[in-house]
Parts: C-alpha cells; structure tokens; sequence
C-alpha cells in the first residue's frame, strides 16, 4: 500500500485534502499529519510515507525548507532500503506552483484542492513509482539500480534554492567564501575554488587544489547555503563542484564513481543519486 504524509498548517486544508485525496486514491494510507515544516521532516523520518504532500507556506519552517531537508534524510543502502519519497506542494500562491510545475521536477495542488486536478497529480505520482519499481535492483545487482528520486537531482536542487530566495527574498546571500582550518591556522578559500566537500560525523572536508582543510559545517546546511547550479550532491555526505568533475566509472561493483581535476581522489555516488550520470 502507498503510504502519505500531509503537512498543512490549516486544519481544514489538511481534512479537504485527505478527503478528496481519499475519493482519487482510495487505497492511499495517510500515515501522518503535520501542522508546520519541522513535523514534516520529522514526522518523514519516523514513517518513511512513499508521498508528502508539503503546503509551501508553513510556520517554524516554510515547505520548501522541509523539502530540502526531506531530501538530505539517508535513502536507499543508507537507510534499510527506503528509496525516499514524491515531493508534491501545496499551494495558494499560482507563481510559485507555475514556476515549478514548468521545471517537471516536482508536482503542485492548488487550494483548495480539486478533484479533477488532483486526479492528474495522482496519476503523474503513480506512473513515476511504477518507472522506479520496473528498475528496481533484481537480486541485490549493483548494476540495475533505481531510478532516483525528483528531489536527489540537481535540477529539483535548483528549484527548491530558487522557490527559497522568492520566499524569503532578504535571505542570506550564497556563500562565496568558505572559512576554513588549514593545519594551525584559518584559512579564506573562495568556494569557486573548492573541489569537493566531503563530511564525516564530526567535520567536513574541504578539498581544493592546493589545500585540504576543516570546518564544521554538515553537507545539510552547505546545500542552503551554496550555489546549487555550481554544487551537486553525489551522496548524502558529498558535494562535488559540477566545473571540476572530470568524468565517472563504475569500479567492479557497479559503484559509479567521479573523478575530479586537480585531485587523484575518486568520489563514490550513492545509488540516490546515480540518475545524476544516466549516461554512464
């Protein structure tokens, strides 16, 4: 059974929803309710839903933010298998539902929901996990992997920084200089000179060129802060700048794995993430 997580904070939103989404998909198991984006996430993670249903204005955190950080929760070989889940907006705001339905990364329902364009969306969602389920690994083959998800490409990355800056125009503007510890010392590296960020538990490597250095900032937060159309996630705990990547193999496993200038290091890309190089 597909299983679906909404987060609204309007309670009569959230009721019209499940009961028009009840009329369209009847065998869809609502898993879960959230009245603002920190639920959602958090509520994503408990129940792993094969489907959100995110209102893109929210309390504590906007639905936006909550999309990008559902996209950063482990899938696939990092999580017992979950492959992550369908992002569909919610939305009063036309501007923001138009911009990103004409991207083709990610679906919208306008409020109040409608049965017959609800109809569409479901039939969209249902003909995507019917794709990823005929591609599904056969036996364990790290060769025949899944398709991934809309959120772990870079054009969804670029969609949701950008559905971001429209929400809160006066945010931060994006990183331009990454200050790190190189041996003793701090270090000012300018982020077009950044090869890679790779993070462990504690801290994220910063590779260039020249220097290898230190700070601590998890990959989460880079991804808010950086210029995703120069930055694509490779992994869960991997951002690779996309000018430097010199090309992909796949090692005896069927691992894709990146090269990169200036660096003898190869980078693996977790299965999340491997439509990222379909031509590999």
């Amino acid at each position: 059974m597909t299983r679906a997580l909404i987060a609204d904070d309007e309670r009569l939103m959230r009721e019209q929803l499940r009961a028009r989404l009840h009329e369209v998909w009847p065998d869809l198991e609502i898993v879960a309710e959230a009245k603002n984006g920190q639920e959602a996430v958090a509520l994503t993670e408990q129940h792993h839903p094969d489907i959100v249903f995110l209102d893109i204005r929210m309390p504590v955190l906007t639905g936006v933010d909550a999309a990008r950080q559902i996209a950063q929760l482990p899938t696939f070989d990092e999580a017992d298998g979950w492959p992550g889940c369908e992002i569909v907006f919610i939305t009063a705001y036309d501007q923001y539902a138009v911009q990103a339905f004409e991207q083709g990364v990610v679906d919208y329902v306008l409020k109040p929901a409608e049965r017959e364009r609800l109809m569409v969306t479901v039939e969209r969602i249902r003909k995507r996990m019917a794709d990823r389920a005929a591609h599904a690994p056969v036996d364990g083959a790290d060769d025949d992997l899944p398709t991934p998800l809309p959120a772990h490409t870079p054009d969804m990355q670029q969609l949701l920084q950008t559905l971001a800056g429209q929400l809160n125009p006066k945010g931060l503007p994006k990183l331009q200089w990454i200050q790190a510890t190189v041996r003793q010392a701090i270090q000012m590296i300018p982020v077009e000179d950044v090869l890679f960020f790779v993070s462990d538990e504690k801290y994220t490597r910063v590779q260039t060129a020249t220097v290898e250095a230190l700070i601590r900032k998890p990959i989460k937060e880079l991804v808010e802060e950086l210029d995703m159309q120069l930055f694509w996630q490779i992994h869960r705990s991997t951002l690779v700048n996309i000018k430097a990547v010199a090309g992909v193999t796949r090692d005896e496993r069927g691992r894709q794995l990146v090269s990169v200038r200036g660096s003898n290091e190869k980078l693996e890309v977790s299965r999340s993430y491997t439509g990222l190089f379909k031509a590999m």
